[in-house]
């Protein structure tokens, strides 16, 4: 079982604990977490609702068959929910928030429904965003939340709200709510690694054996993952696209597989691939046990490539590994923000990019690829990884920081990171939380319509 998926089934765990009943004995925070409503009240006991600002689209609220009920009121952009003050929250306790719901004609419960914990001092919002509980996931009509927080310094109170945005013609019938005290969830740390190494006067074979010893050098730093370049058996050599071209698996995955295995290390590679007489230009995930556990081939391809028949790849996996979710782009890729905004949306927490161009520093003013590394780890809350031959080898964490640099230097660098840290971007919170709900992929067809006329002046 990995981390990861051991985490989500402690988080699970404690929230199926903590989801209220008739009969539960708790040390529950939150007052009447059933909605209960006494003597025919709109509202329930201990619940107040808010609207917007701008009253004529506010949502209505009112204790219904089985819990609180929230509708549109007709107009399928209302906003509105209801929320609770808890005082005595302990400073640095962890937190189990779970919710419970009935969704009713809602056709994009990750948008339109959420629960928020905002922690407070002295009556004030320690952050303006608050912090998104993990969720809705939904079977069956019936979306649950579930999350573990742990209340930041000097926090003595925090404020649960339950938010309904944009319903359409639905509604959502909240069942349940609770709040305990609960252990705090563990890190889960992982050791990136990246390499810097650009082979000159080489054969294919020479390399191989050189990016080998790189993975060696990553063993010896118990390294977890680590990203080798882009067509690693083609780079300072003279042989062509064919001449290296060759199944996956083949006989150069078998030799990276070897090196990975000695080394209980997982590594991300660009090889040339051939199937039958197709020619793509792909990456390829080895697991620490050596064998090939995925691969990515390119979808962007500059005039160098598809001049020569290279064909593009379709689709963006992403992989489960021992430590999290990752995905691979490759090099000219990073020119294209949809590609590591499709690999977040499918999950991905580390991207890993085998590059051949560069990732030189701003100059004269222009942004260069240093800056589109960190910009894409910054727009999509992932971690950047790039291997390159010009400029610097990176790993970049979600809020768009140089954790590890080669600056100049050959050999491998890495950085510890903590996947389950959720860090806070000014005002606007979580990044990773809260930019895919507010995404509009509904106004974004003129991207896919590639047979519209092209603004290109």
């Amino acid at each position: 079982m990995s981390r990861r998926t051991s985490l989500v089934r402690v988080v699970a765990a404690l929230a199926a604990s903590c989801l209220v009943s008739e009969h539960a004995q708790c040390d529950e925070l939150l007052v009447n977490p059933q909605f209960k409503a006494e003597g025919g009240q709109v509202m329930p006991v201990g619940w107040s609702a808010w609207e917007p600002g701008w009253g004529k689209v506010a949502c209505t609220v009112r204790s219904g068959d089985g819990g609180l009920l929230i509708e549109s009121g007709g107009d399928p952009y209302a906003v509105g929910g209801v929320a609770q003050e808890i005082r005595g929250i302990r400073s640095g306790q962890a937190y189990c928030i779970s919710a419970a719901c009935e969704l009713r004609a809602i056709e994009a419960p990750y948008r339109s429904v959420m629960v928020r914990v905002s922690w407070l001092k002295e009556g004030k919002s320690v952050h303006p965003a608050g912090m998104l509980v993990y969720g809705p996931t939904v079977g069956g009509g019936t979306a649950l939340f579930s999350d573990v927080l742990k209340a930041p310094e000097d926090a003595d109170g925090a404020r649960i709200s339950l938010e309904v945005k944009w319903p359409g013609k639905g509604s959502v019938l909240w069942k349940s709510v609770s709040m305990q005290t609960a252990p705090a969830p563990g890190l889960r740390k992982v050791k990136i690694g990246t390499v810097y190494l650009r082979p000159r006067q080489s054969t294919p074979d020479d390399n191989l054996r050189l990016w080998c010893e790189q993975i060696d050098a990553a063993g010896k730093l118990g390294i977890d993952i680590i990203c080798l370049g882009e067509a690693i058996t083609q780079v300072g050599t003279n042989a062509s696209t064919e001449d290296v071209a060759q199944p996956i698996p083949g006989p150069a995955t078998q030799r990276l597989g070897e090196a990975a295995r000695t080394n209980r290390v997982w590594v991300v590679a660009g090889l040339m691939e051939r199937v039958g007489d197709i020619v793509y230009n792909t990456a390829v995930l080895i697991g620490r046990q050596g064998q090939v556990a995925g691969t990515y081939r390119k979808t962007h391809l500059p005039r160098e490539e598809w001049k020569q028949g290279v064909r593009p790849g379709s689709e963006y996996p992403v992989f489960e590994t021992d430590f999290g979710r990752v995905a691979i782009q490759i090099c000219y890729d990073w020119f294209f923000p949809e590609v590591t905004a499709i690999l977040a949306r499918k999950g991905a927490e580390v991207v890993l990019a085998p590059t051949w161009g560069t990732t030189f520093p701003d100059q004269d003013g222009m942004a260069n690829g240093e800056t589109v590394f960190r910009v894409r780890a910054r727009d999509n809350g992932v971690y950047m990884v790039p291997s390159v031959y010009d400029g610097s080898s990176l790993v970049i964490d979600p809020m768009g920081r140089i954790l590890a640099s080669n600056a100049g230097k050959t050999g491998v660098f890495w950085a510890e990171v903590d996947l389950n840290k959720r860090e806070c971007l000014d005002w606007v919170g979580h990044w990773r939380s809260i930019g895919p709900r507010d995404r509009m992929p509904e106004t974004y067809g003129p991207l896919a319509d590639f047979r519209s006329v092209i603004a290109d002046r």
